[in-house]
């Protein structure tokens, strides 16, 4: 998947909420696990996710189920925001 608008944006978003200090959007791979091995995000870290992106993209987020498969990736969270109607370009 082509890097987009919308997967700088979630990238910043997780930048900015986790206060990833020395970390920039490049260093965000769009397809490694944003939990566990990849990012090393934790349980804490995406209950903030969560927040900002219902506060960014006026996006809920159901349930735990659905988080857990949105925040598999950058690349997942993009397709899940587009299913939701947010565009590309943001």
């Amino acid at each position: 998947m082509a890097t987009t608008p919308l997967h700088r944006k979630i990238k910043e978003l997780i930048i900015e909420r986790l206060q990833l200090e020395g970390v920039s959007p490049e260093d965000i791979e769009d397809g490694a696990p944003l939990f566990g091995d990849g990012l090393g995000l934790d349980s804490i870290d995406a209950l903030e996710l969560v927040i900002g992106i219902e506060k960014t993209f006026g996006v809920r987020i159901q349930d735990e189920e659905v988080g857990a498969k949105a925040f598999a990736s950058v690349d997942a969270l993009v397709e899940f925001l587009k299913g939701k109607g947010v565009p590309d370009g943001v």
